[in-house]
């Protein structure tokens, strides 16, 4: 595991593996509530994705917190520059974040979601926004916006928890404002596996190299065809997405090699993108 270069002392980056990359969420003493500072360090990160140079990403947190949404203190950095009009500071400050879930929803390489305690909030939006979840027996999730005197229609929430646990229990969830833990989060649909404190990256890294492992061009094309499906207005929409996505893969040697690989009983060796 290595240090990369770029990052901020609050968004570590680690290498994992090869060609998977750790974003590590690193603000422990606030349980890694958002902050300007964050927001900046999450830029880097998505940068770092979205270069070619990975494959998968690994999103956790540092300490016993994964992420406690908002910074609500009062005493850390803003997140954008104030307007004149104070309204209009806080609708820039939602734009900002909300911008910067849409960019890691849209990544081109999948990532993981490895939740190592508290996914709150904002917390909770980070998980959503990622492809895979796998938590922690100490991961603990809540869509709390509510809690706070809002509602609990903020970052993408009202329209990924429904899709993911389905309607009936996100309207529990968003109009309690409830807590649930790692094996409710399960039972929910809301994660993919639960595991002891001490296996969840490797947990992760396991994911992520079983992903790693399929060629580049199908992950790639896997990755955004199922977010431009799961907004299709009929299955018909979403068979010609798949069929014309399908032809694409002709043009590359994957198909052949996957083959001939399974011919020779050998691994494939994938094009490259």
């Amino acid at each position: 595991m290595g240090m990369v270069s770029d990052g901020s002392p609050s968004v570590e980056l680690f290498d994992l593996d090869d060609a998977i990359l750790c974003v590590r969420l690193n603000r422990p003493d606030r349980l890694n509530a958002i902050d300007g500072t964050m927001l900046d360090g999450m830029d880097a990160a998505l940068d770092r994705l979205s270069s070619g140079a990975y494959r998968v990403g690994v999103i956790t947190g540092a300490g016993r917190g994964f992420c406690a949404g908002a910074d609500l203190s009062g005493t850390s950095e803003p997140w954008v520059p104030p307007a004149k009009a104070p309204f209009k500071t806080m609708y820039d400050a939602q734009v900002r974040l909300t911008d910067q879930y849409s960019r890691l929803y849209e990544l081109p390489v999948p990532v993981i979601a490895a939740v190592n305690g508290a996914a709150v909030g904002g917390g909770l939006a980070f998980c959503l926004h990622s492809d895979i979840r796998i938590a922690s027996e100490t991961a603990r999730f809540g869509s709390v916006f509510i809690k706070a005197g809002f509602s609990s229609m903020d970052m993408g929430t009202s329209y990924l928890l429904p899709k993911i646990v389905g309607a009936g229990a996100a309207r529990e969830l968003m109009l309690t404002g409830r807590i649930i833990d790692a094996a409710e989060a399960h039972r929910i649909g809301l994660v993919h596996d639960v595991v002891a404190a001490d296996g969840l990256m490797d947990a992760a890294i396991a994911m992520a190299r079983t992903i790693r492992a399929n060629n580049a061009f199908g992950v790639w094309q896997t990755k955004i065809g199922l977010n431009a499906a799961l907004d299709a207005p009929s299955l018909r929409h979403a068979k010609e997405i798949e069929n014309r996505t399908q032809i694409l893969t002709g043009f590359t040697s994957n198909p052949q090699e996957a083959a001939r690989a399974l011919m020779d009983k050998r691994d494939p060796v994938w094009d490259d993108l």
